[in-house]
């Protein structure tokens, strides 16, 4: 079953609110109106009993209240909705006066009355509803009868009654309305989601170039296409940076396979005796060496770049690490007479072996790229809230247009030089992405013909969790 529209559905749930919201605002003004009416029917009530009262306290006697009735008479005529009914307590419930003569009046004697004036609603054997006001008064001759002045509430029920059916009648029309000015309103709300699906339909690998417009877009979806944006970005700069990458590695791969190939072909088109075919098998070798260097250090780039991969981190002594790593170059020092220099202590957290693979790199190209009786100074300390280690060195040094791109993926700075000397190129990338394994940066300073700066900066962590 297909799943209906985001439109409909945001429709349908603004109906639905509205037409609940609609349900208790007319439930409201039903309860409103009826204490309104009963309020003023309560009201007129007591001002009547009142009139009636003050009548009987000082004009009536119990035997006027027989033969002269006509002032009280006078009270409740005009008003076909109201009537007069006195009762006197002695003996009970003794009929004084009843007017007009009503068909409910046997229940009127059994509604209470205290000195003060009290409310009863009542209704009779026809289904009418009455609101009787009740009060104990003293004639004038000293005699306590029982007044009971009583309204028919009919008009006010008939009142109710045709404000609840034109409610009614009015209510699915109203709904109607609701339902489908939420659906334009919601539609029209939506309309740009249109232009986001006509980009998305644009954007393929070949072609990231599309953007979203944020212009007259509400903040919420602006946010949504500024973060889209931003997406595409990132992905047409991976995607380009793949593209580069993998032609990069085409051509490395591309020229130690040809030189295979081209000698093995050479080797193969006529006899030749056995030292040149041994002469041949270890250039091939020194050839499928580099191959081997450049898998593994792919390999190795791809695993310290998949999150799956990662591994606890431990406390890492700096000098220690460096100490070893310089032990193991000291030969390749020595041979050409450089002079490594071990300064500083600092701890970091994170991998013993990816931190050594790191310094190596570091340290082999120093010493690689050093003049003879030079000194290579490897510095630990706190620099800029981070926790640096640099290894500098004299020598040519590095142009500035090269620094940006150092920790790029087989850059180099002297092609012919590098190849001869059999890198990979992947030597500062490994470092850089050793640096982001572990929160922290690579940094390249030089000068031409002075020193030239490499730094780790790791995190720095607290004293406290040192020890």
């Amino acid at each position: 079953m297909k799943s209906p529209s985001l439109s409909l559905r945001l429709g349908l749930s603004v109906s639905l609110m509205g037409t609940a919201l609609i349900i208790i605002l007319a439930a409201l003004m039903y309860f409103i109106l009826a204490q309104q009416l009963y309020l003023k029917t309560e009201h007129g009530l007591r001002g009547k009993l009142e009139q009636v009262e003050h009548n009987l306290r000082d004009d009536m006697t119990q035997y006027e209240l027989f033969k002269h009735p006509h002032a009280l008479l006078d009270m409740v005529m005009g008003h076909d909705n109201l009537s007069l009914a006195i009762y006197s307590l002695k003996p009970l419930s003794e009929a004084l006066l009843v007017l007009p003569r009503t068909s409910a009046k046997l229940k009127l004697p059994k509604i209470p009355a205290s000195n003060n004036i009290d409310f009863t609603e009542w209704s009779s054997a026809e289904g009418i509803n009455y609101l009787s006001a009740s009060k104990i008064v003293i004639l004038k001759d000293g005699i306590a009868v029982k007044v009971l002045l009583t309204i028919d509430r009919s008009e006010d029920i008939i009142l109710l009654s045709m404000n609840v059916k034109s409610a009614l009648m009015f209510l699915p029309a109203l709904l109607i309305l609701i339902g489908f000015g939420a659906w334009w309103i919601v539609r029209r709300g939506l309309a740009p989601l249109a232009r986001f699906r006509d980009i998305a339909a644009l954007v393929s690998t070949q072609d990231l170039n599309h953007r979203l417009s944020v212009k007259d877009l509400p903040p919420e979806l602006s946010e949504l296409a500024h973060a889209i944006n931003f997406m595409l970005h990132r992905l047409d700069g991976g995607i380009k940076q793949l593209s580069e990458f993998s032609d990069d590695l085409a051509h490395e791969l591309r020229s130690p396979i040809a030189n295979l190939m081209g000698k093995a072909q050479v080797t193969l088109s006529k006899k030749r005796p056995p030292e040149e075919y041994k002469s041949v098998l270890e250039c091939c070798t020194e050839e499928l060496e580099r191959v081997s260097r450049i898998v593994s250090d792919m390999l190795f780039l791809a695993q310290t770049s998949h999150p799956a991969t990662l591994i606890p981190f431990e406390r890492i002594q700096l000098e220690q690490e460096v100490t070893h790593v310089v032990e193991l170059f000291s030969i390749s020092a020595e041979e050409k007479d450089i002079i490594l220099n071990i300064s500083g202590v600092g701890t970091v957290f994170g991998d013993r072996l990816m931190i050594q693979r790191a310094i190596s790199n570091l340290l082999s190209n120093a010493i690689r790229h050093s003049p003879q009786r030079s000194h290579v100074r490897l510095m630990i300390e706190v620099r800029h809230k981070k926790m640096s280690l640099s290894v500098s060195n004299p020598g040519d040094g590095i142009s500035a247009k090269h620094l940006p791109h150092l920790f790029e993926r087989f850059y180099r700075v002297d092609t012919s030089r590098n190849r001869k000397e059999g890198g990979t190129g992947l030597g500062l990338a490994i470092i850089q992405s050793i640096m982001s394994l572990h929160g922290g940066t690579a940094e390249a300073n030089s000068t031409p013909g002075g020193i030239t700066v490499f730094s780790l900066n790791f995190p720095l962590i607290e004293q406290s969790s040192i020890y």
